[in-house]
Formats: C-alpha cells, structure tokens, sequence
C-alpha cells in the first residue's frame, strides 16, 4: 500500500485564510450559478408555466433515472456577454434507463428558446462531447431557432450542429429529439435528422416555414397544426416516430427509446463495493490552495483527497520535483496523474511527463492533469539548457497521446504551461476550473511589466524622454484587464472549460467524466508520436 501522508494542518491559521478566501469565491460562483437557473427570470418562467409547460430542468430531471447525478456543463456560457448567463441552453451528462447520456435542452424562457453565438458555442460543444465518448444523444427542444439579431453570427457556422447530428448517427451513436414546443425554419432540422423523434401533442410545432412566412411565400393560408403540428407528423409527413399525448409523457416515451438501444459500454464499469473513498476528507480541499497563487502549495494534497484509498505510487519523485507524476485509481477507474508542484516547469519535469504520457499510452490509461503552474522556465541558462526542445517533448507527447485526458485548473495556468497540461487547445474530453484558477499568457505584473520594458527601450532608442506617470497608469490599466480575464468566471464565459466547479465536488466529477470516457474504447497511442527533438 502507498496511500499518501497529508501534512496539512487543518487547524492552522494558513488553512483557515485559503478556505476563507476559496468560500468567498464560492459565493461569487454561486450567485452567477443563480443566474442561469433564473433563465428568463420569473415573469417568463410563470408565463411558460401557465401554458402548461414544463422548464427545462425540470425536463432533465424527469428524463434522468431517479436518485442519479447530471453533471451539468458550461452552465456559465456567455457570462460577461450581452447575452443571459446559460446561454438559453442546458447541457449535461445524466443516466436515462442505466445508459449514460449527453442532454441538452433549450431553455424557452429566454427569448424563446432561440440560439444566439454563445448557445450555438455551447451546442457544439456537446456534441463533441457525444461524440469523442460515444454517448447517446438527447436533445428537448423548443426553440424558435436563431436569435435574428445576432443571425451574422448564427446562421453559417450554424449548420454544424446539423452536421454533427448526421455523422453522429454515422458513427452509430444514437440521436434522439424530443419536441416540445417550437422547432421551425433551420431548426426543423434537428428532428429531420435525428434517429428517434418524439412530439409533444398541441404543443410541437416543427416546419421549415410558419404560416405567416408561408402566407408570403405562395398566399397559401394554413396553421400551426396542419404544417407543423405533432398529429400531422405522426400521421402523415412520418417525421414523428412517437405521438406524446403531454410533456411527461413524451418524455416516458424517450425513456422507452434509450431503454431499447441495448447501449453497452465499451468498458465495464468497475464495482462500486471494490472502491474505497479517500482516506481524508474532501471538505479539507477548500483550504489547499493559497489565496496568493504566488505561495506553492503540495498537489499531493488534493491528490490524497481525490484518488481511492488515497493510494498513489510516484513516478520519478526524485526527477523533475516541480512536476508530480504517479498512477491512481478514481472511483475504480486507473489514472495517470500529473500535477505541478512549484509552479514552474523545467527541462527536467518535460522530459519527465513525456516519458510518463508514453507509458500511459502503453497501458491504455487515461491521465489526469492538475494545473498550477507559471510555465516553462525561461533564463540563459534554461534556453541554452534545451527548455523549448523539452517542452516541445511535452507538448509534442500531450498532443498525440490517443488516451482520454481530463483536466482541471486548481490554480495557475499560464503560457506554454497551459498547452503543456493539456489546456483547451489540446482537446482533454473535459476541463473544468476551480474558483481559484487563473489562466492567461503570463500573470497580470509580469504582462504589464514586459510591456512597460519595451515602451521603455522604445523611447530610449528614439531619444525621447519617458513618461513615468503615463507608465504608472498603463501598467495598472493593463494589470486589470489581464486579472479580469484571467479569472474563471471570464473564461468560463467563453466555454474555454466545461464548468467552474467547488473544490469538494472535483472527485465526483471525475468521476462521472471517466464513468463517460469509457463508454468509448479507451486505447493509447502505439508510437504515433512526432519528431522528438532530443
């Protein structure tokens, strides 16, 4: 047994401040949480009510097998935006008849379901998700397709989402629509292409065109229900496989549909009376990480508080100690797991994680990736040393490891060390962000002191005299603009992570994120690697 010894003293006046600081953002995630459950906000939501609808979550909820969790992704899309927090669409991963399933639902509370740039971002999204871990598809729509002043940015990169659907259906994945009120124009499309459609009576209205557009196009005079409506797509057009006589009932009837897919996982799930929970307690993860990012704190701290039995076997711990690198097992499943230890990566710690995301890969083991650094070290010495050679290594072995890889950004994630820890660009199957994380090209005093250097040396070369206040300035203004888009809740905003998540929760999402990344096959790369620069 190699279970790890925490040293963090729970009673001590360090931990007391970090977990002061990790709740006060938590707060400030919650009441931006708020928001996205608020959709419309009240007037909306009784309106739709009184038409004898149902919201959108509590659609989820009664599609969702009873007493099972629904991992809820980019919940903070378009935050910062002139759109609603949510984007008007939820997302998530939940458990239909024991099969797990990507589920998303427009929220016709805001604007009636319709899809602006930041829902089309977040519906993309999800379907990579589907797609990448072979989880079946369930879309609950209403929505009166796209937000017509934001078209420019809608309408051509929307046909995507109709694109992906089909070669969903290709790769054999299973798409099911359910219909509940609007799906006109383009968006009559997402059932037309779908395996298995379910519409809602006197409530679906699915047509290429309303009656007015219709009425403008040819002077035919029809209504809602001979063009669009559940009956006449049950009865005549066959676009309905299933004819629901209410919400619930259609929803029943998707139950029904994933009940018959005989979805099997590509890998058995482990026995949950095998899996042992961590030896230290999970409520003990708010005061880990610094308010200061600044001040390193020990990864192996969160590791001991997320891993089975908090069992952990080290990978080189005498070789790159910046970098931490050993295997696991989360909640049955094995991992490989690589977490910054004092924040700075150097050539030692490169070659380090390249050998040991070779070895993942060799044993078809998908890695865990823990951000906290400031990123590749820089100097004299490290550049004539071979850094940018062995971070390429790194990045090189991030990029063609052909195992799932899972992120979360604790604290720091900054520069090249971004894409080294399998940042967004590297495509992880899920990245999600604690409330304490930052992430940007440098830390704001370091950008708008490089800054400073050169305006600096500029003026010197041309003679000039320099402006000493105006510095002072521009360094402060740009020190705030790069705080402010460093934080989570910005870059969350932009769908850079699937969800800022409370530090408590981190081993339940995992979780949920390997039981979905084994739905898939989960093979590694067999050498398939570029030129290592050595």
């Amino acid at each position: 047994m190699t279970a790890l010894h925490s040293a963090l003293d729970v009673t001590g006046p360090e931990y007391a401040a970090n977990r002061e600081a990790m709740l006060a953002k938590l707060a400030e995630l919650d009441a931006e949480h708020a928001k996205a459950l608020a959709g419309g906000g009240e007037k909306y939501a009784a309106r739709h009510r009184a038409r004898g609808r149902l919201l959108a979550r509590e659609r989820v909820e009664l599609l969702l097998d009873a007493d099972t969790p629904f991992l809820e992704l980019s919940p903070l899309a378009a935050w910062g935006s002139d759109h609603t927090v949510g984007a008007s669409l939820v997302t998530g991963i939940g458990v239909v008849e024991g099969v797990e399933c990507l589920i998303t639902a427009n929220d016709p509370t805001v604007r009636g379901g319709a899809s602006n740039p930041w829902t089309l971002k977040k519906a993309l999204r999800a379907n990579e998700i589907a797609r990448a871990n072979r989880l079946p598809c369930i879309n609950l729509v209403e929505s009166g397709g796209a937000d017509l002043p934001s078209q420019k940015e809608v309408f051509i990169p929307g046909g995507a989402l109709f694109k992906d659907l089909t070669r969903l259906s290709e790769a054999g994945i299973p798409t099911i629509a359910v219909v509940f009120g609007n799906s006109t124009a383009g968006g009559a499309y997402v059932p037309g292409m779908s395996d298995h459609v379910i519409m809602v009576d006197r409530g679906a209205k699915v047509f290429l065109g309303g009656p007015p557009l219709v009425r403008m196009a040819t002077g035919e005079e029809a209504g809602d229900e001979e063009l669009g409506g559940a009956d006449m797509h049950a009865r005549v057009s066959g676009l309905a496989d299933h004819f629901a006589v209410d919400e619930p009932d259609a929803l029943r009837q998707a139950r029904r549909v994933v009940a018959r897919l005989d979805w099997r996982k590509a890998n058995p799930a482990p026995d949950p009376a095998t899996v042992r929970p961590p030896r230290y307690d999970e409520e003990e993860l708010l005061g880990v990480v610094p308010g200061d990012l600044k001040v390193p704190f020990d990864p192996r701290e969160v590791i001991a508080r997320i891993v089975d039995d908090s069992d952990f076997d080290e990978f080189k711990p005498r070789y790159g100690p910046s970098l931490t690198t050993g295997w696991a097992a989360l909640h049955g499943h094995p991992v490989g797991i690589l977490a910054n230890a004092r924040g700075v990566l150097f050539s030692q710690e490169s070659q380090k994680a390249t050998q040991f995301i070779q070895l993942a890969n060799q044993r078809d083991i998908p890695l865990l990736f823990l951000h906290n650094t400031t990123g590749y070290m820089v100097g004299r010495e490290y550049e004539q040393g071979g850094i940018i050679k062995h971070g390429a290594m790194m990045i090189n072995a991030v990029s063609n490891s052909k195992v799932p890889h899972l992120s979360v950004l604790m604290g720091a994630s900054y520069g090249a060390g971004h894409y080294g820890m399998c940042g967004r660009a590297y495509d992880p199957r899920f990245l999600f962000a604690w409330p304490s994380a930052k992430a940007a090209v440098m830390g704001p005093q370091q950008l708008a002191g490089v800054l400073s250097i050169v305006m600096r040396e500029s003026a010197a070369a041309k003679g000039r005299p320099y402006d000493e206040e105006g510095d002072a300035a521009l360094r402060a203004a740009v020190e705030r603009q790069i705080e402010a888009e460093s934080l989570p809740l910005f870059l969350s905003g932009r769908l850079y992570d699937d969800g800022v998540i409370d530090p408590r929760d981190t081993r339940t999402v995992l979780g949920i994120c390997l039981s979905a990344v084994h739905t898939a096959p989960v093979a590694g790369a067999r050498g398939g690697y570029g030129v290592f620069r050595m």
